[in-house]
């Protein structure tokens, strides 16, 4: 089929979304049961870890967190003051001012970014070439190869771009002007010890990682053998009624999105909306990476951990573009407190407002912050609007306080306190309530196939609930609890 414009997307998506969904306050016959299709359009590294294998020094990729050692000095290269002046070698440890987040430009060629979001570069003012982290932009002065030890890759040279490799001369001064091989030995100035403190993976590493020769290949593959047609019929057969589809803001642009994007993924979800016509399952279009990122994390396809989406206007409005915003999820998971409620509400009034101008019966989902915020921040807005949802994410984990749970607690943690937060924000006259991600897994060592099947029994029991429905994270994955195809087929779960 055809590629669909916005206005052929639109009509597709909601007229998906109305086959079982009426306008207002909830249809008690209908709810939705949903299965999210996870590291499908957005690509989550962990959900599909294969994906990243043919990638060429796919150790650095975008976001990666790199820490240097000097091998001479015994301390670790440092952004002075986060950025904004010098870089030294004065740190007997490394944490945020002393990691570099790689911007990939082709396999051997990075930039540095500093904790106050500077990169690293040469300041050639003086008599010395001083090495710094002052510019808010890229450029040849920002360009550095990362040359490994052949016999030992944790021994690592930094090459800059007028030819010469830092060197570390004192604890203050580190400058780009060793010329020559090195025996890598502890004496070279120009030695440092690689660490590594964190990595990224999703859809902006794995396209920048390929390039723009091999991505398009690779992306268009992906898209067309993870989800088929017969998944839309599995998903059917077995309880369901509905899919919940991330997106990325990308995909407005298709099917040349801006770089390192590749084009095709509104092709794969003409497909999907063909498949669910024909097995009668709902549409939840979710947009779940906005320009910038919402929270920083790489399922929003950050680029290096940063937040940058809510914090101008013009952010807000490049998502307001967007075309899934004319389905229902208007962004998933904004981070507090990055993400303002200022700035979320203003950008929320705005999605609305863009649905409404095209339906006044799809619903508006709403998600609601993750961090420190107030579960019913949102509600003064959408309780005013007609057809909206609040979106919540429960799992029982990324928290410690579930680190030492039994099984029983864990359990009675669902009946108890999950039901508690959900029947605070499921209120009469307000917008309906959604538990749009939650999953079978847990912190619990040793578990049995009973305890599981106990534990996802008390989950569909509270979370069914919700007067909007819930959808399960996510249908493949190979983390077998964290797929429902391996649930459902080894009788974990049963719908």
């Amino acid at each position: 089929m055809a590629v669909f414009s916005m206005k052929q997307l639109l009509t597709i998506v909601l007229s998906a979304l109305m086959v079982s969904l009426s306008h207002g306050r909830v249809n008690p016959s209908f709810k939705i049961k949903a299965v999210n299709l996870g590291g499908w359009l957005v690509t989550e590294g962990w959900i599909k870890p294969s994906l990243f294998d043919g990638i060429p020094n796919k150790d650095f990729l975008d976001g990666t967190g790199l820490q240097f050692k000097s091998v001479k000095v015994g301390k670790y290269l440092c952004a002075e003051l986060g950025g904004g002046t010098i870089v030294v070698a004065n740190r007997t440890s490394a944490s945020g001012w002393e990691t570099f987040r790689l911007w990939r430009i082709n396999e051997t060629h990075f930039n540095f970014r500093v904790f106050n979001k500077q990169f690293v570069g040469l300041d050639t003012s003086g008599n010395r070439t001083d090495v710094v982290a002052i510019s808010s932009t890229t450029g040849r002065s920002e360009t550095f190869e990362i040359v490994k030890n052949s016999n030992d890759s944790s021994r690592v040279r930094i090459k800059a771009s007028n030819g010469f490799f830092l060197q570390v001369k004192t604890e203050e001064l580190v400058t780009a002007d060793y010329a020559g091989d090195s025996t890598w030995g502890d004496d070279d100035p120009s030695v440092f010890v690689l660490g590594i403190s964190g990595r990224l993976q999703g859809e902006f590493q794995v396209a920048n990682g390929y390039g723009p020769k091999l991505a398009p290949q690779v992306m268009r593959e992906h898209w067309r053998t993870f989800i088929v047609e017969k998944d839309f019929m599995f998903i059917s057969e077995n309880g369901l009624n509905a899919v919940r589809i991330p997106v990325g803001w990308w995909i407005a642009s298709d099917p040349a999105p801006p770089k390192p994007y590749v084009g095709g993924s509104l092709q794969a979800l003409d497909n999907a909306f063909s498949w669910a016509e024909k097995y009668k399952l709902n549409v939840v279009i979710d947009l779940h990476a906005a320009p910038g990122s919402q929270n920083g994390f790489e399922h929003s396809s950050s680029r290096d951990g940063s937040q940058e989406w809510g914090l101008t206007d013009a952010t807000i409005q490049q998502t307001v573009d967007s075309p899934s915003l004319y389905a229902v999820e208007l962004i998933n998971e904004p981070l507090a407190p990055g993400a303002t409620l200022d700035s979320v509400t203003k950008y929320y009034k705005a999605g609305y407002n863009a649905v409404r101008k095209h339906s006044s019966s799809a619903y508006v989902v709403m998600s609601n912050r993750l961090g420190p915020a107030e579960p019913r921040e949102l509600f003064p807005l959408a309780s005013g609007l007609n057809g909206t949802v609040i979106d919540v994410h429960y799992y029982n984990l990324f928290s410690d306080i579930f680190n030492n749970m039994t099984v029983q607690q864990n359990i009675d943690f669902i009946h108890t306190n999950r039901s508690a937060q959900l029947n605070y924000v499921t209120t009469s006259n307000g917008p309906l309530t959604f538990v749009g991600e939650w999953v079978a897994e847990w912190q619990v060592s040793g578990a049995t196939k009973e305890d599981y099947q106990r534990f996802g029994k008390a989950q569909l029991e509270v979370y069914g609930r919700a007067t909007f429905g819930w959808a399960y994270w996510t249908l493949k994955n190979v983390n077998n609890h964290w797929s429902l195809e391996w649930m459902i087929n080894n009788g974990y779960i049963k719908l």
